[in-house]
């Protein structure tokens, strides 16, 4: 065998960089945390694996006519696996607690707190307008979100700032606790909602994602996209007449649409851009915004306790950021710890479910604040 075939044979071997083999293990505890311990693996899975196939030495994934490079054209940087994912949770979202209790809408608002206070932060720090935009959004505990604006708006903090946003929605069951249990008294924990004693009509639960449909468009047409998508796939869902769509835009369309984006966002997870100080900066801005929002949602909500006379839970605040429905339901675990009885769930899923709207009316804002004014 010649020297030059050798050289050839052992050249993923020798190609090796020390920043492949620490994304590597970056790929590792991202899989670890999918399959060990059960967060996000939907995502984490696809994410761990595309970077795994991106820091092969000459690997033909990437490049103009790899695999990855395609996917991620395709559907990333048209925007396009955002807006298709927005359906199916639009179709799997029951906004039906939010609209018997109309008021949990202030906290899907207050909730978005920190998207702004890391935007200024980040400003600070001297990144761009785009950059400091992008890195906040991070606070809405919303993956697709987070994709759709910095895909925008800096792309080349895309696979960061998707890492930070998919990681801290696996982790709001442990991160989420300590903030509620700082901001809270025991009593307010104990606090026990009633009912909201309201019927939702069909023709409500209709007329809903049309009318925030053209709500949202008109005031924040950058938004249009994001809501307009979540709300396409809520009116498929309430309509109860194409149970097929239905079906499909939460399972199949989800699914096969999850899969391809994990793949092409871990596709831009590569070493050399990755490991940079700003990738470090970006994770501890992202905690920073999602608990700002975190804080943020609880203080409003005890200002809501204080204009009811002692009757509003302050731990639903906490459910007012994006990650649907895993906020709520830790606002169960952490309202249980304290009373077994109590049941503060279906109050939980409203704020939840305003959070999951605002977080979408958030990212129009960005986009028309820094997009609209020309960066």
């Amino acid at each position: 065998m010649s020297p030059g075939a050798i050289d050839q044979l052992l050249a993923g071997i020798t190609g090796l960089t020390w920043q492949s083999i620490v994304m590597f293990a970056v790929a590792g505890v991202l899989l670890y945390l999918a399959i060990a311990r059960d967060y996000e693996p939907l995502l984490l899975v696809p994410i761990a694996s595309g970077a795994i196939l991106a820091n092969l030495p000459l690997s033909p994934v990437v490049g103009e006519d790899g695999l990855l490079s395609i996917l991620y054209a395709a559907g990333v940087e048209n925007e396009l696996f955002p807006v298709l994912i927005f359906i199916g949770i639009g179709a799997m979202t029951d906004f039906g607690p939010l609209l018997e209790n109309p008021r949990l809408v202030l906290l899907g608002a207050a909730g978005q707190f920190g998207i702004f206070g890391v935007l200024l932060v980040a400003l600070l720090l001297g990144f761009t307008r785009a950059e400091s935009a992008s890195i906040g959004v991070i606070g809405a505990i919303d993956g697709p979100t987070s994709i759709y604006v910095s895909g925008q708006l800096a792309p080349h903090l895309l696979g960061p700032i998707t890492v930070a946003a998919y990681s801290y929605m696996a982790l709001v069951p442990v991160i989420l606790p300590p903030i509620m249990r700082a901001l809270t008294s025991q009593s307010e924990r104990r606090i026990r909602m009633q009912p909201a004693g309201r019927v939702v009509s069909r023709r409500t639960r209709i007329l809903f994602p049309i009318g925030t449909t053209l709500l949202v468009g008109t005031l924040v047409p950058f938004a249009t996209p994001l809501v307009g998508s979540l709300m396409l796939g809520n009116l498929l869902r309430e309509s109860q007449v194409v149970q097929r769509l239905t079906g499909a835009a939460s399972n199949e369309l989800a699914n096969v649409v999850t899969l391809f984006l994990g793949l092409a966002i871990g596709s831009t997870m590569i070493g050399t851009s990755f490991l940079a100080a700003s990738t470090l900066a970006i994770l501890a801005l992202g905690i920073l915004a999602f608990g700002l929002d975190a804080a943020a949602g609880i203080v409003f909500a005890k200002l809501l306790n204080r204009a009811s006379g002692g009757t509003f839970n302050p731990l639903i605040g906490a459910a007012g950021i994006s990650a649907f429905p895993m906020a709520a339901r830790v606002v169960q675990r952490v309202a249980q710890t304290e009373d077994f009885e109590n049941f503060p769930l279906m109050h939980a899923m409203g704020a939840n479910a305003a959070g999951q709207v605002a977080s979408t009316v958030a990212g129009g804002v960005l986009l028309a604040l820094v997009a609209g004014a020309g960066g």
